[in-house]
């Protein structure tokens, strides 16, 4: 790496270097969404976040194997132990199969992602594949004596593992102020004690998402999903944890004492976690009418919205605020990012218009000491977005002729915008694609149109070399009895 990697470690609440277990190879391990509905902005920060630290490691020259998990089973309504699975409700309520749930709003989140410009990650299991491997950790936790069984579910015993280890450290909480701050819900009569949780639930006779084990026929807890995935994938230790701060209590709490359970020892040496979304100041929640849909966000269809917002002005905008801060949604600000971005793209096109001179005024390697110092220092995008910012004004004297630059350093301050602004912040010229977007369908309709006139004049061979053309370039052709339509795939 050009610089040291700072990264803030929510487990010892400092910032920390980052030297991988097994360099150059990283292992990385994220909680992703639970599938039961539309994605929404609160799955828009923790993908984004992680997007810049996976674009980053590998702009570096890191080997990183990403995973990203999905939840399709085991999320309960009330708590991690209790209620109605929250797919299968859904799948009650729209007379659906629990995969059917699962596997719309797994697309549907697919879908948003790549709008923002969210590369998928190496590795994306789901819960309901891996039941086997939740049922073995199950098994290894038992053995262990962390755990016991209780009517066909299994509990993990936190006060036992208190008196070997500390259940707590990630938060800060310690065991009384657990018990005070945790409610007393109906069904928890199983439990030795209120806080301890499940690692596999007895399914009652209506519940339809179950799996055969040693102790009954159920579904695995909530927490117990992460703890599996991230150690068959990563191993038995890896590099990084991270999820949105909602997540550090109880479910990465109890991720950590799993693990440790099982294995001795914490899997994950650092832990990174987002700060929250909030909205015009408020938290984000249905009961609140604040709660909005990525979909909403993108055509401006919620009341709260005066207007669309694109998908690369949400990935400005939550850029623009240090992943650790709180950021506030509202017109005001994304009407701002909207205006930043659109500033910096026109001095991006600027540069690429500029012409060689025979001497350089400027520096651009400057630039890149700028970028690189405030990426590696925890990430700090907002830094990062500053010095192009403040390069812009350059960029449009290059333009004019009021600086100037030889054809190497212009070669080189083109990279090296091209590295942040495009490769490790992941933006998009949004406005560029969509002239570009104009030109295809008038382009495609012309020569389907020749196509349709060589089959009426039965030149099959020129048919089918259109089609198949169109078809190479990623182009679906379907004909129809009075024509034809298509789609980009």
């Amino acid at each position: 790496m050009n610089s040291k990697l700072i990264l803030y470690n929510t487990l010892t609440r400092t910032k920390q270097e980052f030297e991988p277990i097994n360099p150059p190879h990283v292992g990385m391990y994220v909680c992703g969404p639970t599938v039961y509905g539309d994605p929404h902005l609160g799955h828009a920060r923790p993908a984004i976040t992680f997007d810049l630290l996976f674009r980053y490691l590998k702009a570096e020259g890191y080997k990183v194997r990403y995973v990203r998990n999905i939840t399709d089973v085991g999320h309960l309504e009330h708590d991690a132990d209790e209620g109605e699975d929250k797919i299968e409700k859904k799948a009650r309520l729209e007379q659906l199969e629990p995969m059917e749930v699962a596997n719309y709003y797994t697309r549907r989140y697919h879908d948003a992602m790549r709008e923002l410009n969210v590369l998928p990650p190496s590795i994306e299991p789901s819960a309901s594949g891996h039941i086997i491997e939740q049922i073995e950790f199950t098994k290894r936790i038992l053995d262990a004596g962390f755990a016991y069984e209780s009517n066909g579910s299994i509990y993990f015993d936190v006060e036992k593992y208190n008196e070997k280890y500390h259940y707590g450290k990630l938060s800060g909480r310690n065991l009384d102020d657990i018990l005070t701050n945790t409610r007393e819900l109906d069904g928890q009569e199983d439990k030795r004690h209120s806080y301890d949780f499940a690692l596999w639930k007895k399914a009652s006779p209506e519940h339809i998402m179950r799996w055969p084990s040693p102790w009954s026929d159920g579904f695995p807890g909530w927490h117990m999903e992460c703890s599996a995935m991230s150690t068959k994938y990563l191993g038995r230790e890896f590099d990084i944890h991270g999820g949105g701060m909602d997540l550090m209590f109880p479910h990465h709490e109890c991720e950590i004492a799993q693990s440790t359970a099982a294995l001795g020892h914490d899997s994950a040496r650092f832990w990174v976690h987002n700060n929250m979304i909030t909205i015009n100041g408020k938290k984000m929640g249905k009961s609140l009418g604040n709660f909005i849909t990525l979909e909403e966000v993108f055509t401006g269809s919620h009341k709260l919205l005066a207007q669309a917002y694109s998908p690369m002005t949400v990935r400005f905008f939550i850029l623009q605020a240090h992943y650790r801060s709180t950021l506030d949604f509202s017109n005001e600000a994304l009407q701002a990012a909207e205006k930043g971005l659109d500033r910096l793209m026109k001095g991006i096109e600027a540069l690429g218009k500029v012409k060689p001179s025979e001497v350089s005024t400027v520096k651009p390697s400057e630039l890149a000491e700028r970028c690189e110092a405030a990426m590696a220092d925890d990430l700090n995008s907002p830094m990062v977005i500053s010095a192009l910012f403040d390069w812009v004004r350059i960029f449009n004297q290059l333009e004019e002729g009021q600086q100037k630059i030889t054809a190497e350093d212009l070669e080189s301050l083109r990279a090296t915008v091209n590295r942040w602004a495009f490769d490790i912040l992941g933006l998009r010229d949004e406005k560029a694609q969509s002239s570009a977007g104009d030109m295809v369908s008038p382009l495609v309709e012309m020569l389907l149109d020749m196509r349709m006139e060589a089959k009426a004049a039965k030149n099959w061979a020129l048919s089918d070399q259109i089609r198949d053309k169109l078809t190479a370039i990623g182009i679906r052709v379907k004909d129809r009895k009075d024509g034809y339509d298509w789609e980009i795939e």
